[in-house]
């Protein structure tokens, strides 16, 4: 029998990162807001670098979600666009959104 391709963590791993993103999210928002964020992400040489480093991780998550929503006949755009709107969210709720393998 053939190996299934894909990602299979543990959904209840997903949500305890998806919950603890999202309080670490909230916080972040509460203190610097939506704009201050990204000030921050380029305040320096470093944190520049981090944030690129985010973007290209991002994008090639984005890569692999587009493989996997074509081999698994799921839509990939909304996912893409979630991802560009919101982030890592995009790729944590695709993963919990999917079919259990």
């Amino acid at each position: 029998m053939a190996k299934e391709k894909g990602m299979n963590l543990p959904a209840p791993l997903l949500v305890v990162v998806l919950i603890l993103f999202s309080i670490l999210t909230g916080v972040s928002v509460f203190h610097h807001g939506l704009i201050g964020i990204f000030t921050e992400a380029f305040r320096n040489t470093a944190t520049m670098q981090v944030f690129f480093d985010l973007f290209i991780a991002l994008f090639l998550v984005m890569v692999w979600m587009w493989h996997d929503a074509k081999s698994s006949d799921r839509l990939f755009w909304p996912w893409a666009v979630l991802t560009l709107a919101i982030g890592s969210f995009g790729p944590l709720l695709y993963l919990l959104s999917g079919k259990r393998r």
